[in-house]
């Protein structure tokens, strides 16, 4: 508790959240039932992608990340050019406004170091590096909290990232992956910890299989590095996930499509077009409470996003995943389903087909092991939030440990 002459600790929480992507707000979800939890005197606001949504799904006041509305879309005309480069100066000015108002800034889970998907090094790079650099600059706490990274080929982007790992206070991966990038990047991780995705310190629904086959899809173009080949990558991504689909129907299998980010929409639109049957539905999600609802009604998921495999595993659904970055196949190895892999970019659906129809065989046998690695992951993120506390909040955690010696 805050007596009353203390000033309660200001928390900030930064990202592209509340922006359509809801694996970001599912990070964001798990960091403030942490800090309701363990820090209810704690002040928490959030600059972020989206503040509307922010604000109203989550009760907390939101800054727009951006003083460009248009930061994230290609600029080809002068006015937008312009406007996008007096947006950075201006950026600049706000964020460091922003940070200095807090005690603790927390960046909750994201790809926040990677560049696995499109990536423009003076968009989220650029902010992040300006929140990290005023952050140490006067003396706000900034923590990147199970963050993904990986090797960025991009020279600005790249160092962009670098530094701004290096100037944060606190560091912690979701998987040994993203510590190896950091490290082969030049960031000295020796005090860095890895835990599981934040997502899996989200409430559990039960499951209740009911027959239907849930796919997860995604408008998947390659990463930072295929942009030459980002058509070609994306018509065989759907070509083969479509024919997949369509293989089902015909086994008289019901399927839900289902989406982990807005932009997703026109893949489901395509599939639904393609193979016109009633057994193929369309879910609505809204968060990732809403995902887990639909992967805990389900026998089994095949599933492309990578919070859509988060949300697959931790409900104890048997998952294939279509991977398009290491940490997917990470993910699948740590969870035990390393063998049910296949590669998003080169999606075959005889084989995609094969692998499904294997993985249903174990179903039983995957289930246990589901429920084993969960128990595993529940732990593992207590001592991600005790480790939180006591880099970020030492007062509160001194005050807990006198607390505790002082009880009968």
């Amino acid at each position: 508790m805050t007596s009353a002459d203390e000033t309660p600790v200001r928390v900030g929480v930064f990202g592209l959240l509340g922006s359509g992507n809801l694996g970001n707000d599912g990070s964001l979800e798990a960091v403030l039932g942490y800090l309701r939890a363990e820090h209810p005197e704690a002040v928490v606001d959030a600059l972020c992608g989206g503040p509307e949504v922010v604000a109203a799904r989550y009760g907390i006041p939101a800054t727009r990340l951006h003083w460009y509305r248009g930061e994230y879309r290609t600029a080809s005309r002068a006015g937008a050019i312009a406007a996008k480069g007096l947006g950075k100066l201006v950026d600049a000015a706000r964020t460091t406004a922003w940070v200095r108002r807090h005690d603790v800034v927390i960046v909750p889970g994201m790809g926040v170091l990677e560049a696995t998907l499109p990536l423009r090094p003076w968009g989220f790079p650029y902010a992040l590096f300006l929140l990290c650099a005023t952050g140490r600059l006067f003396g706000t706490r900034v923590a990147l909290v199970g963050v993904g990274a990986a090797a960025i080929g991009n020279r600005p982007a790249r160092a962009l990232v670098r530094w701004s790992a290096r100037l944060a206070t606190y560091r912690s991966y979701r998987d040994t992956l993203s510590r190896d990038a950091m490290r082969a990047m030049g960031v000295d991780t020796a005090r860095d910890e890895v835990y599981p995705d934040l997502a899996f310190a989200l409430p559990t629904p039960p499951p209740d299989p009911s027959g239907q086959v849930c796919v997860g899809v995604m408008d998947f173009h390659g990463g930072d590095d295929d942009r030459a080949r980002a058509e070609e990558i994306h018509r065989r991504y759907l070509d083969g996930t479509t024919r997949f689909v369509r293989a089902l129907v015909e086994d008289g299998r019901p399927v839900r499509l289902v989406t982990g980010d807005e932009c997703d929409a026109p893949v489901v639109a395509a599939i639904l077009d393609a193979v016109d049957s009633p057994l193929v539905t369309a879910a609505e999600a809204a968060s990732l409470a809403d995902l887990m609802k639909e992967m805990a009604a389900a026998d089994t998921v095949v599933a492309t996003r990578y919070h859509n495999l988060i949300c697959a595993l931790k409900v104890g659904t048997p998952t294939l995943a279509l991977s398009y970055a290491a940490k997917s196949d990470a993910l699948m190895d740590r969870m035990g389903l390393a063998a049910y892999c296949h590669p998003a970019r080169e999606v075959d659906a005889d084989r995609l087909l094969e692998q499904f129809r294997a993985l249903e065989q174990r179903s039983a046998e995957l289930r246990r092991t589901l429920t084993e690695r969960n128990v595993i992951a529940a732990r593992q993120l207590e001592h991600q939030f005790s480790a939180l506390t006591a880099a970020l909040f030492p007062a509160a955690d001194h005050a807990h440990a006198h607390a505790l010696r002082e009880a009968p």
